[in-house]
């Protein structure tokens, strides 16, 4: 199957009710894992990396977008409808290269900008990304993050109106409690916020934070509007954990190839990429997006 664009999903997951997963890959094995899990479930999925950790600050070099974008094109040869999301970005030049690389999605992060320049460079965005047929995902308010202090604020029902409608974004992202990178314990989701934006925007609403967020409240989510939560903590959390468990057997002067890339038993990848694996089949059933994936008859990749 094709991609298929991001608001076509998302209007699937509104009609079907089931919640649409973002499941964050950071190398092959992941990437791997996110795919194996939604065909293993036959679920919808959307798949993709993180444009601000492959250009963040604390990197030697930034990433090299095309290498990852190389491992999108597997999904037109999934059996699964996907799209292919560049998630967490505000660098217009790296959204210019992940769309003419083939990534039919991106997510413009608001995280360093205030909102004048954000809502600029949202609408240039915009006007770039659905010229060629990518969708938009924007964002309004912001999260608290779990490991650093920072300017949480939840989204303003007003607020979120009038950017949607002044951008002409696809799907807006919102702050009600969920907490980025929490690793412990989960956030306490302000439903009733929820429903304030809810009623005053037609928008697929997103969740980032998804390690934090209670899937219990699911149903919930999809009566107010969420079609989409990401994850991305939980995940890594999985992968370490397995490798951490695999390498603790290995020391010098044993074979090395064992325990890295030869695939069997003792390989620290297959045993992190597996970790992942069950992690998202747990998530996608958990978020009703399990059984749900079937073939579409609008499968052109693009936000239009």
């Amino acid at each position: 199957m094709s991609l298929i664009s991001l608001p076509t999903l998302l209007q699937d997951a509104q009609e079907r009710d089931y919640i649409a997963c973002y499941c964050e890959a950071w190398n092959l094995e992941s990437f791997e894992a996110v795919i194996e899990a939604a065909e293993e479930t036959r679920s919808p999925i959307i798949a993709g990396f993180n444009g601000g950790f492959l250009r963040h600050a604390d990197r030697h070099r930034a990433g090299n977008l095309s290498y990852y974008a190389a491992l999108g094109q597997t999904l037109k040869e999934s059996p699964v409808p996907a799209v292919f999301l560049l998630n967490e970005t505000d660098d217009f030049t790296q959204i210019h290269q992940a769309i003419k690389s083939g990534f039919n999605a991106v997510m413009v992060d608001n995280e360093r900008l205030e909102i004048e320049p954000y809502r600029r460079l949202v609408k240039k965005v915009v006007c770039l990304a659905h010229g060629a047929g990518v969708a938009v995902e924007a964002a309004v308010g912001r999260l608290a993050h779990a490991r650093r202090d920072g300017n949480a604020t939840v989204t303003d029902p007003e607020a979120a109106r009038r950017f949607a409608k002044e951008t002409g974004i696809d799907a807006l992202g919102v702050a009600v409690g969920n907490i980025h990178i929490l690793t412990r314990g989960k956030a306490a989701i302000q439903l009733d916020a929820l429903a304030r934006i809810h009623e005053v925007t037609d928008l697929p609403l997103v969740l980032h934070g998804g390690t934090g967020i209670p899937l219990k409240l699911a149903p919930h989510f999809l009566r107010l509007g969420v079609r989409k939560i990401n994850f991305g903590t939980v995940l890594k959390q999985a992968y370490l954990r397995a490798v951490q468990k695999k390498l603790a057997f290995y020391r010098e002067p044993m074979n090395p190839h064992p325990f890295m890339g030869m695939g069997g038993p003792e390989d620290a990848l297959v045993a992190g990429r597996e970790a992942v694996k069950r992690k998202v089949i747990e998530l996608l059933r958990a978020s009703n997006s399990a059984g749900k994936a079937r073939k579409f008859s609008d499968s052109k990749e693009g936000a239009q």
